[in-house]
């Protein structure tokens, strides 16, 4: 049994995805891949890793989680997702670091000792994933509660991240992808989850670029790949991609930033940083990256 979950991170279209991948559930239950609910498992799963504390499950165990999840025995691969699988969106920067508790994904891989366990992130670049978590957390109630928590946005890296889950759970596959590419990628990412043949095709293949466009821009996108019906990803992608550049709803492409003190200098230094990362992180064991 294959069991890739995806952990986050917050903020990067993670209800978008799992809704996406719910519109093949009966294909891809024909492949062999089970996609349950999230409300099926995140309470029961969540429970069992607070009992077992980072230990490894007895095989009963297992096989009660299993039985929670799987509506048959003909499935090899399942996807698990939620964003605050490792914290709540509250603790991302606890003690003035990101995402501390990456480690505890090994909580997760312990659960299933019997299975071949994968990872799934989705990265963003801290100039707009900080300001976005702040205003998840509610941006004026959020700095009431110190919301950078003593972190100083240059220290914090993805980087370690990736690196500490890799070293967390020697051997495990991680899959990465960036929330900025993800409109243009969605499709090769729900296959890259599924592991389902590069032919295949999705139901929901546009929806979070259709997040991204504007009303009219959507039915336009919408019916020129019904028109054209694209051959290829490479094709399918530069039509996306040109609609994204003609008709992106303004306030999705230029984020408002809220965080107070935050300038366009420190966005530079960040953006900088991220890219550096992405490149460092590609080139990590067992991770692939993936990128348009």
């Amino acid at each position: 049994m294959q069991i890739l979950f995806h952990i986050g991170a917050h903020c990067t279209g993670h209800d978008t995805l799992v809704r996406s991948l719910l519109k093949n559930r009966d294909m891809l239950a024909h492949a062999g891949v089970a996609v349950p609910g999230p409300g099926r498992y995140r309470r029961t799963l969540g429970e069992v890793l607070v009992k077992l504390r980072g230990a490894r499950a007895t095989p009963e165990t297992q096989e009660l989680l299993l039985d929670t999840l799987l509506d048959d025995d003909d499935s090899h691969r399942l996807i698990l997702s939620n964003e605050s699988f490792l914290c709540m969106a509250s603790r991302v920067l606890d003690g003035g670091r990101l995402y501390r508790k990456i480690d505890k994904s090994a909580w997760l891989r312990n659960a299933f000792p019997g299975a071949q366990v994968e990872f799934a992130v989705s990265l963003r670049n801290l100039a707009t994933f900080l300001p976005a978590l702040y205003e998840k957390l509610g941006g004026e109630a959020a700095e009431d509660r110190n919301f950078l928590q003593g972190a100083k946005p240059d220290m914090l890296s993805w980087f370690n991240v990736i690196d500490d889950l890799r070293k967390a759970n020697p051997g495990s596959k991680i899959l990465i992808w960036c929330y900025e590419d993800a409109p243009i990628l969605w499709p090769e990412i729900m296959r890259g989850l599924s592991t389902l043949p590069p032919e295949t095709r999705l139901e929901g293949a546009n929806d979070l670029a259709r997040k991204v466009l504007t009303p009219e821009g959507s039915r336009a996108m919408r019916a020129y790949l019904n028109e054209t019906r694209p051959e290829t990803e490479m094709e399918r992608r530069e039509i996306v991609a040109d609609f994204l550049a003609g008709f992106a709803e303004e306030d999705e492409m230029e984020q408002e930033i809220t965080l107070p003190g935050w300038t366009e200098e420190i966005m530079d230094r960040l953006t900088e940083a991220y890219d550096r990362d992405v490149e460092r992180i590609a080139e990590l064991p067992n991770v692939r990256m993936m990128l348009p």
